[in-house]
């Protein structure tokens, strides 16, 4: 029998080469410059302008001339720690950036960013287990027993390399492709949200899509210690519509009870929020583009605030709505989305795009 046709890629060479540099470097929380200009250099062809806020959330613009503003938005921040304290024999405690799990430092290795640009390599150490003993405690990882060793044996050798307290720490893992079905890395969360705006981007211009409005393609920063960048470029932009896409969990792996998390799977395509910030006109019109495309698609509903960058846009009275793209592993080094649904969620945002008229106009009733 012969095999079926695999679907062709929407991504070209440069997009993906684009990909693997844009998700390796480092970004983290509130430390976002050079992803951002990685970012911006290669949205550049795409748009027609560009701004950059105080706190680093660059926006693409494409039509800066129109009053009707729709945003496209991801955050672009990744988890890491900050040097907290240093020991008399050079041991370096950390606490965290943004939501960092202490579960998975021991045996990590990381780099010490210094303030020169300049890397200093550790690693997060842990107790043998040969010498834990049976108790219970102190045999979890948690931010106040984990520590980094840089090979110093004193806190002296450690200030002369150029670590002080405030230092960013990042994790050196890198991106990589498995089973030819996913991409892995650290920072997924959420830069292949911020990777998947680029694309539509990329795809309106290289169609000579003529957009009846001002689209903003924007990269948030500081989302994960209280969707602060978004706040701010909100309240600057004033923007009509707002679609944001964001990670949201795949619920099918193990250890993960699916009666209160609800079953989402990665692979099976972009997940769709219902939630007070989610506009019901602007969701229902995301779920006319899935349908006309014939993009598989997943329903969610969250409770209160959905947690990400739609809650700060619809905080501004921006008409707004979540697409999640499924993710595993949440918040390790070893995030995990599926080949095919990076895709749908950039057909759909796109999808989207198409359907929204010039003026939309998404009030309930006149």
């Amino acid at each position: 029998m012969a095999k079926s046709k695999a679907k062709k890629s929407i991504l070209n060479a440069a997009a993906k080469r684009f990909m693997k540099t844009y998700l390796n470097t480092p970004s983290p929380t509130g430390y976002e410059c050079a992803g951002q200009k990685v970012w911006l250099e290669y949205l550049k062809p795409y748009i027609d302008d560009y701004i950059i806020d105080n706190y680093g959330t660059v926006v693409g613009i494409v039509n800066p001339e129109a009053e009707y503003k729709v945003v496209i938005e991801a955050h672009a921040d990744e988890i890491s720690w900050f040097v907290h304290h240093i020991t008399d024999d050079g041991f370096i405690y950390v606490i965290r950036n943004g939501g960092s799990d202490a579960m998975c430092a021991p045996s990590k290795r990381v780099n010490i960013h210094l303030k020169n640009g300049e890397i200093v390599k550790a690693v997060f150490g842990w107790k043998a287990i040969h010498l834990r003993g049976g108790g219970a405690k102190n045999q979890n990882p948690t931010v106040e027993n984990i520590f980094l060793d840089c090979g110093c044996t004193s806190k002296e050798e450690v200030e002369e390399m150029g670590i002080h307290v405030g230092c960013i720490v990042t994790y050196e893992d890198e991106f990589m492709e498995l089973n030819d079905r996913y991409y892995v890395g650290r920072a997924l969360d959420n830069r292949m949200g911020g990777f998947m705006i680029t694309q539509v981007a990329r795809m309106l211009h290289e169609k000579k899509v003529k957009l009846p409005f001002g689209l903003y393609i924007v990269n948030s920063v500081q989302e994960e210690v209280g969707l602060r960048g978004a706040h701010m470029i909100a309240k600057q932009l004033q923007a009509d519509v707002a679609i944001v896409t964001d990670v949201a969990h795949d619920t099918t792996t193990p250890m993960i009870n699916k009666l209160k998390e609800g079953i989402y799977k990665a692979g099976d395509g972009p997940i769709l929020s219902y939630a007070p910030a989610v506009h019901n006109k602007l969701l229902d019109l995301i779920f006319e583009a899935a349908e006309e495309e014939k993009i598989p698609f997943q329903r969610e509903s969250v409770s209160r605030s959905t947690g990400t960058d739609t809650d700060a846009f619809a905080n501004q009275g921006t008409v707004s709505a979540l697409i999640s793209l499924p993710l595993r592993y949440m918040h390790t080094t070893v995030e995990m989305v599926s080949k095919s649904d990076v895709e749908e969620v950039i057909k759909l945002i796109y999808a989207s795009l198409l359907k929204i008229e010039d003026n939309h106009d998404f009030r309930y009733f006149t």
